[in-house]
């Protein structure tokens, strides 16, 4: 559902950077024709821009050490070039490039589950998941469905993934998860209530705490990302502290979604800070892959 959302997105935006474009050209403004077309297939650059901007003014008292406008603005660059990337090509087209991997002799081997997060697709992890069958490790990448619905819909998704990847490989496998995927994660986890079911969950930029920018939302899930939010404070009660012993969370404080940056912590778990990564670009950061490495070993 997601790609097809996205390819319409995608060929609004050429449609309109192109047919603005070629009129200007046409009333002898070539100038005018080239700043359509950039200031169109750029606009999301100036959007994070501001997020970036609410990101500096929210940080607070928060005791992640504050970006420099330098690493702000090197964050922000890259996420520009990123956001593309991912919303653009991957997701939209090739989200299914590389398909759930289970082979025959994964018994004993242990397995990955990812979970991509808000308004995204399993087309996230496509790099991850070519370099995760290239070593032979079993994984299944979920796609989140319904997109706008909320977070306690994707329980069963969630569940029915590692039910494959337990039956397929006999052990309980380590959970990646960007963004809101660490918040269905948990939530999947306290409705099952066994400490034992994940081996290990890393999360990259979860809202874990919520999000000042949630407070803008208007989908239910957005609004389940609120800081403070009912939903959330109902979720903390049911974990034990075994199972926040089972969690790494990557967070950063050039993270323009997530932010201030210590809502994407958890106490008691492995807390990584990530300086100056944005937050689809922390999908893309070296650490949580040997992170995940090193869970995998026997």
């Amino acid at each position: 559902m997601l790609a097809r959302l996205l390819q319409g997105v995608v060929a609004f935006v050429l449609l309109l950077a192109a047919g603005g474009a070629a009129w200007a050209w046409q009333q002898g403004s070539p100038g005018w024709a080239v700043g359509w077309a950039v200031f169109v297939l750029g606009f999301h650059a100036w959007v994070m821009a501001l997020e970036f901007t609410f990101l500096r003014l929210a940080h607070g008292a928060d005791p992640t050490p504050k970006a420099t406008p330098a690493q702000l603005l090197r964050a922000w660059g890259h996420e520009a070039l990123t956001a593309p990337q991912v919303f653009g090509w991957r997701q939209p087209f090739f989200s299914r490039a590389e398909p759930d991997f289970l082979p025959a002799d994964a018994p004993g081997r242990r397995g990955v589950l990812l979970v991509h997060g808000f308004v995204c697709n399993r087309g996230l992890w496509t790099p991850w998941l070519a370099r995760l069958r290239a070593q032979g490790t079993p994984f299944i990448a979920v796609n989140l469905e319904p997109v706008f619905g909320s977070i306690d819909d994707y329980i069963p998704l969630i569940d029915a993934a590692v039910a494959r990847l337990e039956a397929a490989t006999g052990q309980a496998p380590v959970a990646v998860a960007h963004s809101m995927g660490g918040l269905a994660l948990r939530a999947w986890w306290a409705a099952d209530g066994r400490d034992d079911r994940l081996h290990h969950a890393i999360t990259l930029g979860s809202p874990h705490h919520g999000t000042w920018l949630a407070r803008f939302a208007m989908t239910r899930n957005a609004r389940q990302m609120q800081q403070l939010s009912r939903w959330l404070q109902t979720l903390a009660p049911r974990e034990t502290a075994a199972r926040r012993a089972r969690f790494t969370c990557f967070y950063s404080h050039c993270d323009n979604i997530v932010f201030p940056p210590a809502t994407a912590t958890l106490p008691g778990a492995h807390n990584r800070h990530v300086a100056g990564h944005a937050h689809v670009h922390l999908a893309s950061h070296e650490g949580w892959w040997a992170e995940l490495q090193q869970r995998l070993r026997p």
